[in-house]
Protein backbone atom coordinates (compact mmCIF):
# COMPACT_ATOMS: atom_id res chain seq x y z
CA UNK A 1 0.00 0.00 0.00
CA UNK A 2 1.21 3.41 -0.65
CA UNK A 3 -0.54 4.94 2.06
CA UNK A 4 -2.23 3.63 5.50
CA UNK A 5 -5.02 5.01 7.34
CA UNK A 6 -4.57 6.99 10.70
CA UNK A 7 -7.35 7.78 13.25
CA UNK A 8 -7.77 10.25 16.13
CA UNK A 9 -10.39 10.02 18.18
CA UNK A 10 -10.87 12.86 21.21
CA UNK A 11 -13.66 12.92 23.58
CA UNK A 12 -14.35 16.40 25.04
CA UNK A 13 -16.66 15.22 27.80
CA UNK A 14 -14.76 12.42 28.62
CA UNK A 15 -11.59 15.09 28.67
CA UNK A 16 -13.67 17.53 30.80
CA UNK A 17 -14.48 14.92 33.10
CA UNK A 18 -10.80 14.16 33.99
CA UNK A 19 -9.29 17.27 34.00
CA UNK A 20 -11.86 19.96 35.82
CA UNK A 21 -8.50 21.69 37.38
CA UNK A 22 -7.02 21.37 34.56
CA UNK A 23 -5.05 25.12 34.43
CA UNK A 24 -5.79 25.38 30.66
CA UNK A 25 -9.21 24.71 31.45
CA UNK A 26 -9.29 28.17 34.51
CA UNK A 27 -7.60 29.92 31.99
CA UNK A 28 -9.73 29.29 28.80
CA UNK A 29 -13.07 29.85 31.09
CA UNK A 30 -11.77 33.48 31.36
CA UNK A 31 -10.57 34.17 27.96
CA UNK A 32 -14.00 35.38 26.03
CA UNK A 33 -12.37 35.33 22.74
CA UNK A 34 -11.72 31.65 22.83
CA UNK A 35 -15.09 30.19 24.94
CA UNK A 36 -16.39 29.47 21.80
CA UNK A 37 -13.58 27.41 20.66
CA UNK A 38 -13.27 25.41 23.57
CA UNK A 39 -16.48 24.41 23.88
CA UNK A 40 -15.70 22.72 20.19
CA UNK A 41 -16.53 18.96 20.14
CA UNK A 42 -13.56 17.06 18.65
CA UNK A 43 -15.54 13.89 18.46
CA UNK A 44 -14.57 11.90 15.51
CA UNK A 45 -12.88 9.53 13.21
CA UNK A 46 -10.16 11.40 11.54
CA UNK A 47 -7.14 11.11 9.24
CA UNK A 48 -4.36 12.02 10.94
CA UNK A 49 -0.89 13.78 9.31
CA UNK A 50 1.49 10.79 11.27
CA UNK A 51 0.43 8.72 13.56
CA UNK A 52 3.45 8.43 15.62
CA UNK A 53 4.61 12.08 16.01
CA UNK A 54 1.80 14.30 14.83
CA UNK A 55 -1.23 12.25 16.07
CA UNK A 56 -3.53 14.89 15.73
CA UNK A 57 -5.37 16.50 12.67
CA UNK A 58 -3.92 19.31 10.66
CA UNK A 59 -6.74 21.41 8.31
CA UNK A 60 -4.47 21.79 5.45
CA UNK A 61 -2.64 18.30 5.82
CA UNK A 62 -6.47 16.52 6.05
CA UNK A 63 -7.38 18.41 2.30
CA UNK A 64 -4.02 16.73 0.88
CA UNK A 65 -4.96 13.30 3.07
CA UNK A 66 -8.62 13.34 0.77
CA UNK A 67 -6.94 12.92 -2.22
CA UNK A 68 -4.89 9.60 -1.81
CA UNK A 69 -7.48 8.71 0.65
CA UNK A 70 -9.87 8.65 -2.96
CA UNK A 71 -8.66 6.41 -4.53
CA UNK A 72 -9.55 3.49 -1.55
CA UNK A 73 -12.24 5.43 0.31
CA UNK A 74 -14.41 8.07 -1.53
CA UNK A 75 -17.44 7.99 1.43
CA UNK A 76 -14.05 8.58 3.82
CA UNK A 77 -12.28 11.04 2.00
CA UNK A 78 -15.80 13.26 1.59
CA UNK A 79 -16.78 13.35 4.69
CA UNK A 80 -13.03 14.46 6.03
CA UNK A 81 -13.74 18.06 4.03
CA UNK A 82 -16.95 18.48 5.68
CA UNK A 83 -16.19 18.03 8.68
CA UNK A 84 -13.83 20.85 9.03
CA UNK A 85 -17.07 22.73 7.87
CA UNK A 86 -19.89 21.66 10.22
CA UNK A 87 -21.04 23.68 13.02
CA UNK A 88 -19.50 21.57 15.58
CA UNK A 89 -16.08 22.20 14.30
CA UNK A 90 -16.25 25.46 12.20
CA UNK A 91 -16.55 29.03 13.17
CA UNK A 92 -19.60 31.10 13.28
CA UNK A 93 -16.73 33.71 11.74
CA UNK A 94 -16.08 31.60 9.12
CA UNK A 95 -12.78 30.40 10.16
CA UNK A 96 -11.79 26.42 9.83
CA UNK A 97 -9.66 25.62 13.43
CA UNK A 98 -5.97 24.65 11.93
CA UNK A 99 -5.60 21.91 14.94
CA UNK A 100 -7.03 20.74 18.08
CA UNK A 101 -4.06 22.24 19.59
CA UNK A 102 -4.19 26.02 18.25
CA UNK A 103 -7.14 26.72 16.66
CA UNK A 104 -6.56 29.92 15.72
CA UNK A 105 -3.31 29.21 13.29
CA UNK A 106 -4.21 30.41 9.95
CA UNK A 107 -3.56 27.45 7.13
CA UNK A 108 -3.52 27.42 3.31
CA UNK A 109 -7.14 27.65 1.56
CA UNK A 110 -6.25 24.15 -0.17
CA UNK A 111 -10.07 22.80 0.82
CA UNK A 112 -11.92 24.17 -2.05
CA UNK A 113 -8.99 22.46 -4.44
CA UNK A 114 -9.79 19.21 -2.72
CA UNK A 115 -13.35 19.62 -2.92
CA UNK A 116 -13.30 20.00 -6.43
CA UNK A 117 -11.08 17.10 -7.03
CA UNK A 118 -13.40 14.56 -5.24
CA UNK A 119 -16.60 15.91 -6.62
CA UNK A 120 -14.99 15.69 -10.57
CA UNK A 121 -13.64 12.48 -9.62
CA UNK A 122 -16.86 10.61 -8.31
CA UNK A 123 -18.96 12.30 -11.27
CA UNK A 124 -16.96 10.41 -13.47
CA UNK A 125 -18.09 7.41 -12.07
CA UNK A 126 -21.53 8.06 -12.90
CA UNK A 127 -22.67 9.23 -9.09
CA UNK A 128 -22.04 13.12 -8.89
CA UNK A 129 -22.97 13.94 -5.25
CA UNK A 130 -24.11 17.36 -5.71
CA UNK A 131 -25.48 17.79 -2.26
CA UNK A 132 -21.36 17.11 -1.01
CA UNK A 133 -20.93 19.91 -3.75
CA UNK A 134 -23.03 22.56 -2.33
CA UNK A 135 -23.00 21.73 1.51
CA UNK A 136 -19.04 22.69 1.08
CA UNK A 137 -19.49 25.46 -0.90
CA UNK A 138 -21.54 26.99 1.42
CA UNK A 139 -18.84 26.62 4.05
CA UNK A 140 -16.03 27.49 2.16
CA UNK A 141 -17.78 30.70 1.16
CA UNK A 142 -18.02 31.94 4.89
CA UNK A 143 -14.56 31.24 5.00
CA UNK A 144 -13.49 33.05 2.04
CA UNK A 145 -15.42 35.44 3.49
CA UNK A 146 -13.52 35.31 6.57
CA UNK A 147 -9.99 35.38 4.82
CA UNK A 148 -11.11 38.74 2.90
CA UNK A 149 -12.72 40.57 6.31
CA UNK A 150 -9.87 39.32 8.81
CA UNK A 151 -6.35 39.09 6.47
CA UNK A 152 -6.93 41.97 4.33
CA UNK A 153 -7.12 44.92 7.35
CA UNK A 154 -6.25 47.12 5.04
CA UNK A 155 -8.57 46.56 2.21
CA UNK A 156 -5.80 46.35 -0.77
CA UNK A 157 -6.09 42.74 -1.95
CA UNK A 158 -3.26 41.67 -0.64
CA UNK A 159 -3.16 38.94 1.93
CA UNK A 160 -1.18 38.24 5.13
CA UNK A 161 -2.01 34.73 7.18
CA UNK A 162 0.52 34.43 9.12
CA UNK A 163 3.02 31.84 8.71
CA UNK A 164 0.21 29.57 6.64
CA UNK A 165 1.36 26.00 7.19
CA UNK A 166 5.28 26.90 6.13
CA UNK A 167 6.56 27.30 9.26
CA UNK A 168 10.01 28.56 9.13
CA UNK A 169 10.46 29.93 5.95
CA UNK A 170 10.65 33.57 6.35
CA UNK A 171 12.94 35.72 7.60
CA UNK A 172 10.80 36.29 10.95
CA UNK A 173 8.28 34.28 12.71
CA UNK A 174 5.12 35.01 10.33
CA UNK A 175 2.34 34.64 12.85
CA UNK A 176 4.46 36.80 15.73
CA UNK A 177 5.10 40.26 15.50
CA UNK A 178 7.48 42.03 13.22
CA UNK A 179 10.43 43.22 15.19
CA UNK A 180 10.31 46.24 12.48
CA UNK A 181 7.26 47.07 13.45
CA UNK A 182 4.35 47.67 10.53
CA UNK A 183 3.06 44.57 8.61
CA UNK A 184 3.86 41.84 6.08
CA UNK A 185 1.87 41.49 2.93
CA UNK A 186 2.86 37.66 1.85
CA UNK A 187 3.20 37.16 -1.67
CA UNK A 188 2.00 32.98 -0.29
CA UNK A 189 -0.94 34.37 1.37
CA UNK A 190 -2.01 36.46 -1.84
CA UNK A 191 -1.75 33.70 -4.18
CA UNK A 192 -3.10 31.34 -2.14
CA UNK A 193 -6.08 33.26 -2.04
CA UNK A 194 -6.05 33.85 -5.65
CA UNK A 195 -5.85 29.82 -6.20
CA UNK A 196 -8.94 29.66 -3.92
CA UNK A 197 -10.86 32.41 -6.36
CA UNK A 198 -10.36 30.05 -8.86
CA UNK A 199 -11.64 26.90 -7.24
CA UNK A 200 -14.53 28.51 -5.71
CA UNK A 201 -15.18 29.89 -9.49
CA UNK A 202 -14.86 26.39 -11.24
CA UNK A 203 -17.47 25.21 -8.11
CA UNK A 204 -19.79 27.92 -8.53
CA UNK A 205 -20.05 27.51 -12.40
CA UNK A 206 -20.48 23.46 -11.92
CA UNK A 207 -23.55 24.29 -9.25
CA UNK A 208 -24.53 26.96 -12.12
CA UNK A 209 -25.53 23.96 -14.28
CA UNK A 210 -28.34 23.44 -11.78
CA UNK A 211 -29.21 27.26 -10.56
CA UNK A 212 -28.35 30.01 -12.61
CA UNK A 213 -28.48 31.96 -9.52
CA UNK A 214 -24.95 30.95 -8.93
CA UNK A 215 -23.87 33.23 -12.33
CA UNK A 216 -23.84 35.94 -10.28
CA UNK A 217 -21.68 34.03 -7.36
CA UNK A 218 -18.97 33.34 -9.97
CA UNK A 219 -18.56 36.63 -10.92
CA UNK A 220 -17.83 37.93 -7.15
CA UNK A 221 -14.92 35.20 -7.93
CA UNK A 222 -13.99 36.54 -11.11
CA UNK A 223 -13.74 40.10 -9.55
CA UNK A 224 -11.76 39.10 -6.59
CA UNK A 225 -9.34 37.08 -8.75
CA UNK A 226 -8.75 39.93 -11.05
CA UNK A 227 -8.39 43.00 -8.43
CA UNK A 228 -5.94 40.19 -6.14
CA UNK A 229 -3.83 39.65 -9.37
CA UNK A 230 -3.84 43.73 -10.19
CA UNK A 231 -2.34 44.16 -6.41
CA UNK A 232 0.39 41.65 -6.78
CA UNK A 233 1.88 44.13 -9.67
CA UNK A 234 -0.22 47.22 -10.32
CA UNK A 235 0.51 49.36 -13.78
CA UNK A 236 3.94 50.88 -13.67
CA UNK A 237 6.78 50.86 -10.46
CA UNK A 238 5.52 51.43 -7.52
CA UNK A 239 8.15 50.07 -5.39
CA UNK A 240 5.61 48.28 -3.57
CA UNK A 241 4.74 45.24 -5.76
CA UNK A 242 5.33 41.85 -4.59
CA UNK A 243 6.51 41.84 -8.25
CA UNK A 244 10.13 42.28 -8.35
CA UNK A 245 10.65 43.32 -12.38
CA UNK A 246 14.28 43.26 -12.22
CA UNK A 247 14.44 39.84 -10.59
CA UNK A 248 11.67 38.47 -11.88
CA UNK A 249 10.10 36.84 -8.97
CA UNK A 250 7.46 37.14 -6.42
CA UNK A 251 8.92 38.56 -2.89
CA UNK A 252 7.01 39.43 0.36
CA UNK A 253 6.66 42.76 1.26
CA UNK A 254 7.45 44.18 4.54
CA UNK A 255 5.53 47.24 4.90
CA UNK A 256 7.30 49.96 7.52
CA UNK A 257 5.35 51.82 10.14
CA UNK A 258 5.78 54.86 8.07
CA UNK A 259 4.54 53.84 5.35
CA UNK A 260 7.35 52.82 3.47
CA UNK A 261 7.59 48.87 1.66
CA UNK A 262 11.00 46.85 0.98
CA UNK A 263 10.78 43.04 -0.58
CA UNK A 264 12.02 40.60 1.34
CA UNK A 265 14.45 39.34 -1.09
CA UNK A 266 14.47 35.31 -0.69
CA UNK A 267 13.80 33.11 -3.54
CA UNK A 268 11.82 30.18 -2.00
CA UNK A 269 7.72 28.66 -2.17
CA UNK A 270 6.49 32.27 -1.39
CA UNK A 271 7.26 33.40 -4.64
CA UNK A 272 6.89 30.33 -6.62
CA UNK A 273 2.97 29.98 -5.07
CA UNK A 274 1.60 32.67 -8.27
CA UNK A 275 2.45 29.62 -10.52
CA UNK A 276 -0.24 27.56 -8.18
CA UNK A 277 -2.97 30.16 -9.46
CA UNK A 278 -3.36 29.10 -12.69
CA UNK A 279 -6.76 27.58 -13.79
CA UNK A 280 -8.14 26.61 -17.42
CA UNK A 281 -11.32 26.62 -18.55
CA UNK A 282 -12.91 24.74 -21.98
CA UNK A 283 -14.19 27.19 -24.67
CA UNK A 284 -18.16 26.48 -23.84
CA UNK A 285 -17.08 28.30 -20.42
CA UNK A 286 -17.49 31.83 -22.27
CA UNK A 287 -20.69 30.89 -23.60
CA UNK A 288 -22.67 28.75 -21.53
CA UNK A 289 -23.34 31.56 -18.85
CA UNK A 290 -24.84 35.00 -20.10
CA UNK A 291 -24.99 36.95 -17.09
CA UNK A 292 -21.56 35.86 -16.37
CA UNK A 293 -20.32 37.18 -19.21
CA UNK A 294 -22.39 40.50 -19.21
CA UNK A 295 -20.82 41.18 -15.98
CA UNK A 296 -17.64 40.43 -17.40
CA UNK A 297 -17.90 42.56 -20.12
CA UNK A 298 -19.50 45.58 -17.41
CA UNK A 299 -16.03 44.87 -15.16
CA UNK A 300 -13.22 45.14 -18.33
CA UNK A 301 -15.38 48.21 -19.26
CA UNK A 302 -14.95 50.21 -15.89
CA UNK A 303 -11.54 48.85 -14.95
CA UNK A 304 -9.75 48.25 -18.10
CA UNK A 305 -6.24 48.66 -16.50
CA UNK A 306 -7.00 45.81 -14.37
CA UNK A 307 -8.10 43.27 -16.83
CA UNK A 308 -5.39 44.21 -19.19
CA UNK A 309 -3.03 43.11 -16.60
CA UNK A 310 -4.45 39.36 -16.11
CA UNK A 311 -2.77 36.84 -18.09
CA UNK A 312 -2.19 36.16 -20.76
CA UNK A 313 -1.78 39.99 -22.04
CA UNK A 314 -0.17 39.55 -25.10
CA UNK A 315 -2.59 37.70 -26.94
CA UNK A 316 -5.95 38.32 -25.53
CA UNK A 317 -7.89 35.49 -23.60
CA UNK A 318 -8.03 33.23 -25.40
CA UNK A 319 -5.46 29.76 -25.71
CA UNK A 320 -5.38 26.60 -27.67
CA UNK A 321 -8.70 25.16 -28.56
CA UNK A 322 -10.36 28.41 -27.62
CA UNK A 323 -9.41 27.49 -23.99
CA UNK A 324 -9.73 30.34 -21.21
CA UNK A 325 -6.79 30.54 -18.57
CA UNK A 326 -6.77 32.82 -15.43
CA UNK A 327 -3.17 33.16 -14.35
CA UNK A 328 -1.78 35.31 -11.82
CA UNK A 329 1.46 35.38 -14.19
CA UNK A 330 1.36 36.76 -17.72
CA UNK A 331 3.49 34.81 -20.45
CA UNK A 332 6.36 36.87 -19.72
CA UNK A 333 6.13 36.55 -16.18
CA UNK A 334 5.88 32.80 -16.62
CA UNK A 335 9.22 32.66 -18.52
CA UNK A 336 10.81 34.34 -15.96
CA UNK A 337 9.44 32.49 -12.78
CA UNK A 338 10.11 28.68 -14.88
CA UNK A 339 13.65 30.33 -15.28
CA UNK A 340 14.04 30.02 -11.51
CA UNK A 341 11.79 26.48 -10.95
CA UNK A 342 13.97 24.45 -13.48
CA UNK A 343 17.56 25.54 -12.59
CA UNK A 344 19.29 23.07 -10.45
CA UNK A 345 20.98 25.48 -9.06
CA UNK A 346 18.18 26.90 -7.57
CA UNK A 347 14.90 24.83 -7.34
CA UNK A 348 15.27 22.07 -9.24
CA UNK A 349 16.40 19.49 -6.95
CA UNK A 350 17.31 15.46 -8.56
CA UNK A 351 13.96 14.80 -5.93
CA UNK A 352 11.15 17.99 -6.72
CA UNK A 353 10.99 21.36 -6.26
CA UNK A 354 13.25 22.72 -3.24
CA UNK A 355 10.95 25.08 -0.83
CA UNK A 356 13.83 27.15 -0.79
CA UNK A 357 16.56 28.18 -3.64
CA UNK A 358 20.04 26.56 -3.27
CA UNK A 359 21.16 30.13 -4.34
CA UNK A 360 20.92 30.61 -0.51
CA UNK A 361 23.65 28.25 0.37
CA UNK A 362 26.54 30.43 -0.78
CA UNK A 363 24.61 33.44 -0.45
CA UNK A 364 21.85 33.50 2.76
CA UNK A 365 19.56 36.26 2.98
CA UNK A 366 20.49 38.81 6.01
CA UNK A 367 18.47 41.50 7.45
CA UNK A 368 19.58 43.23 10.43
CA UNK A 369 16.91 45.47 13.03
CA UNK A 370 17.60 46.22 16.78
CA UNK A 371 21.12 44.74 17.00
CA UNK A 372 19.78 41.00 16.07
CA UNK A 373 20.97 39.66 12.67
CA UNK A 374 18.02 37.30 10.85
CA UNK A 375 19.22 35.21 8.15
CA UNK A 376 17.63 32.74 5.56
CA UNK A 377 20.09 29.81 4.26
CA UNK A 378 19.85 27.41 1.97
CA UNK A 379 19.11 24.16 4.68
CA UNK A 380 18.49 20.90 2.60
CA UNK A 381 18.27 18.37 5.68
CA UNK A 382 16.94 19.26 9.49
CA UNK A 383 16.43 22.74 10.55
CA UNK A 384 18.80 24.66 12.33
CA UNK A 385 16.85 27.25 13.49
CA UNK A 386 14.49 26.91 16.50
CA UNK A 387 11.51 28.77 15.07
CA UNK A 388 8.44 26.35 14.91
CA UNK A 389 9.90 24.10 17.56
CA UNK A 390 12.96 23.12 15.24
CA UNK A 391 11.67 19.79 13.71
CA UNK A 392 10.33 21.48 10.28
CA UNK A 393 11.98 22.66 7.66
CA UNK A 394 10.84 24.96 4.79
CA UNK A 395 14.05 26.10 3.92
CA UNK A 396 15.56 23.67 1.80
CA UNK A 397 13.82 20.36 1.62
CA UNK A 398 11.74 18.71 -0.77
CA UNK A 399 7.55 18.87 0.47
CA UNK A 400 5.29 16.82 -1.70
CA UNK A 401 1.93 18.93 -1.35
CA UNK A 402 3.30 22.23 -2.92
CA UNK A 403 5.02 20.22 -5.68
CA UNK A 404 1.19 18.15 -6.61
CA UNK A 405 0.11 22.09 -7.08
CA UNK A 406 2.84 22.67 -9.15
CA UNK A 407 2.40 19.89 -11.40
CA UNK A 408 -1.56 20.81 -11.66
CA UNK A 409 -0.26 24.02 -12.24
CA UNK A 410 1.89 22.88 -15.44
CA UNK A 411 -1.03 20.83 -16.90
CA UNK A 412 -3.00 23.55 -16.61
CA UNK A 413 -0.82 25.73 -18.37
CA UNK A 414 0.72 23.01 -20.78
CA UNK A 415 -3.86 23.08 -21.88
CA UNK A 416 -3.85 26.61 -22.69
CA UNK A 417 -0.69 27.75 -24.36
CA UNK A 418 0.22 23.83 -26.16
CA UNK A 419 3.27 22.40 -27.64
CA UNK A 420 4.10 26.40 -29.19
CA UNK A 421 5.36 27.31 -25.57
CA UNK A 422 8.17 25.42 -24.38
CA UNK A 423 10.84 26.50 -21.84
CA UNK A 424 14.61 25.45 -21.11
CA UNK A 425 14.65 22.38 -18.42
CA UNK A 426 16.61 22.42 -16.96
CA UNK A 427 17.71 25.84 -17.04
CA UNK A 428 20.66 26.04 -19.04
CA UNK A 429 21.42 22.59 -20.51
CA UNK A 430 19.99 24.24 -24.21
CA UNK A 431 17.10 21.09 -24.07
CA UNK A 432 13.57 22.38 -24.41
CA UNK A 433 10.27 20.78 -23.17
CA UNK A 434 7.06 21.84 -23.54
CA UNK A 435 5.06 22.20 -19.86
CA UNK A 436 3.32 18.75 -20.28
CA UNK A 437 7.08 17.35 -20.79
CA UNK A 438 8.11 19.70 -17.58
CA UNK A 439 5.22 18.02 -15.56
CA UNK A 440 6.52 14.75 -16.45
CA UNK A 441 10.22 15.41 -15.31
CA UNK A 442 8.82 16.78 -12.18
CA UNK A 443 7.00 13.45 -11.64
CA UNK A 444 9.50 11.57 -12.47
CA UNK A 445 12.01 13.22 -9.86
CA UNK A 446 9.30 13.34 -7.29
CA UNK A 447 8.46 9.37 -7.67
CA UNK A 448 12.15 8.47 -7.81
CA UNK A 449 12.19 9.31 -4.25
CA UNK A 450 10.72 5.91 -3.63
CA UNK A 451 11.80 4.28 -6.49
CA UNK A 452 15.19 1.63 -6.76
CA UNK A 453 18.16 3.01 -8.56
CA UNK A 454 20.98 1.58 -11.05
CA UNK A 455 22.58 0.21 -7.48
CA UNK A 456 18.65 -1.30 -6.44
CA UNK A 457 19.09 1.76 -3.49
CA UNK A 458 16.16 3.67 -2.58
CA UNK A 459 16.84 7.32 -2.20
CA UNK A 460 14.42 7.63 0.36
CA UNK A 461 16.24 5.74 3.14
CA UNK A 462 19.53 7.82 2.27
CA UNK A 463 22.59 5.94 3.78
CA UNK A 464 20.05 3.86 6.55
CA UNK A 465 21.90 0.79 5.79
CA UNK A 466 18.96 -1.21 7.76
CA UNK A 467 16.41 -0.41 5.15
CA UNK A 468 18.51 0.01 2.19
CA UNK A 469 19.82 -3.78 2.67
CA UNK A 470 17.71 -5.75 4.71
CA UNK A 471 15.45 -7.56 3.27
CA UNK A 472 12.81 -7.62 5.47
CA UNK A 473 12.82 -3.90 5.66
CA UNK A 474 14.06 -2.44 2.17
CA UNK A 475 10.44 -3.42 0.36
CA UNK A 476 8.27 -1.29 3.49
CA UNK A 477 8.36 1.96 1.84
CA UNK A 478 8.40 4.92 4.80
CA UNK A 479 6.57 8.22 3.28
CA UNK A 480 8.43 10.55 5.21
CA UNK A 481 7.30 14.04 6.08
CA UNK A 482 9.77 16.05 3.74
CA UNK A 483 12.75 15.06 1.74
CA UNK A 484 16.29 16.52 1.58
CA UNK A 485 17.05 18.76 -1.43
CA UNK A 486 19.74 17.38 -2.58
CA UNK A 487 19.32 13.90 -2.43
CA UNK A 488 16.14 12.86 -1.87
CA UNK A 489 16.69 11.22 1.76
CA UNK A 490 13.48 11.24 3.87
CA UNK A 491 13.34 13.36 7.20
CA UNK A 492 10.83 14.46 9.49
CA UNK A 493 8.23 12.06 10.45
CA UNK A 494 8.37 8.71 8.87
CA UNK A 495 4.90 7.92 8.51
CA UNK A 496 3.84 11.39 6.71
CA UNK A 497 1.55 9.20 4.57
CA UNK A 498 -1.30 11.89 4.56
CA UNK A 499 0.16 14.47 2.13
CA UNK A 500 3.18 12.45 1.17
CA UNK A 501 0.81 9.93 0.00
CA UNK A 502 0.51 12.57 -3.21
CA UNK A 503 2.78 10.46 -4.75
CA UNK A 504 0.07 7.66 -4.91
CA UNK A 505 -1.93 9.71 -7.83
CA UNK A 506 0.84 10.94 -9.64
CA UNK A 507 1.88 6.97 -9.78
CA UNK A 508 -1.38 6.42 -11.00
CA UNK A 509 -1.84 9.44 -13.48
CA UNK A 510 1.48 9.44 -15.28
CA UNK A 511 1.33 6.59 -15.84
CA UNK A 512 -1.48 6.58 -18.24
CA UNK A 513 -1.56 10.43 -19.49
CA UNK A 514 -0.11 11.23 -22.86
CA UNK A 515 0.77 14.87 -23.86
CA UNK A 516 -0.99 14.68 -27.52
CA UNK A 517 -4.71 12.88 -25.29
CA UNK A 518 -4.20 15.43 -22.57
CA UNK A 519 -3.82 18.57 -25.02
CA UNK A 520 -6.83 17.72 -27.48
CA UNK A 521 -8.96 16.57 -25.23
CA UNK A 522 -11.65 18.41 -23.58
CA UNK A 523 -10.93 18.31 -19.60
CA UNK A 524 -14.27 16.47 -18.70
CA UNK A 525 -13.52 13.83 -20.54
CA UNK A 526 -10.11 13.35 -19.99
CA UNK A 527 -10.96 12.86 -16.72
CA UNK A 528 -13.67 10.20 -17.28
CA UNK A 529 -11.40 8.51 -19.30
CA UNK A 530 -8.33 8.69 -16.58
CA UNK A 531 -11.08 7.58 -13.78
CA UNK A 532 -12.55 4.56 -16.18
CA UNK A 533 -9.19 3.08 -16.57
CA UNK A 534 -8.02 3.80 -12.66
CA UNK A 535 -11.20 2.15 -11.19
CA UNK A 536 -12.47 -0.41 -13.68
CA UNK A 537 -8.93 -1.27 -15.41
CA UNK A 538 -10.45 -0.10 -18.56
CA UNK A 539 -7.84 0.90 -21.53
CA UNK A 540 -9.52 3.26 -24.06
CA UNK A 541 -7.93 3.06 -27.73
CA UNK A 542 -4.80 3.95 -28.55
CA UNK A 543 -4.00 4.12 -24.74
Amino acid sequence: MLWSKQYYYFDLDQWLQEHKSHPLLESTRHDTRNTEWFHMLNADVISMPDKWEYPWYAAWDLAFHTIALSLVDFDFAKEHLLLMLRSLYFHPSGQIPAYEWNFSDVNPPVHAWATLWLYKYERQLGRADLRFLERSFQGLMLNFNWWVNRKDPAGRNVFAGGFLGLDNIGVFDRSAQLPTGGSLEQADGTAWMAFYCQCMLEMALILCEHDSIYEEVAFKFVEHFLWIAYAMDRLGEHHDEMWDEQDGFFYDLLRLPDGQAMRLKVRSLVGLLPLCASTVFDEDAATRYPKLVELMALFRKRHPQVVSHVAPIDEGFIGYKSRRLLSILTKQKLERVLAYLLDENEFLGPHGIRSLSRYHLEHPFVFHVGGQEYKVQYLPAESNTGMFGGNSNWRGPVWMPVNGLIVRALLNLYLFYGNEFKVECPTGSDRFMTLFEVAQELVRRLTGTFLRDAHGRRPVYGGTAKFQDDPHWRDLILFYEYFHGDNGAGLGASHQTGWTGLVAPLLDIFGRLDATRTLETERGRMLERLVREQVGGEKSEGT
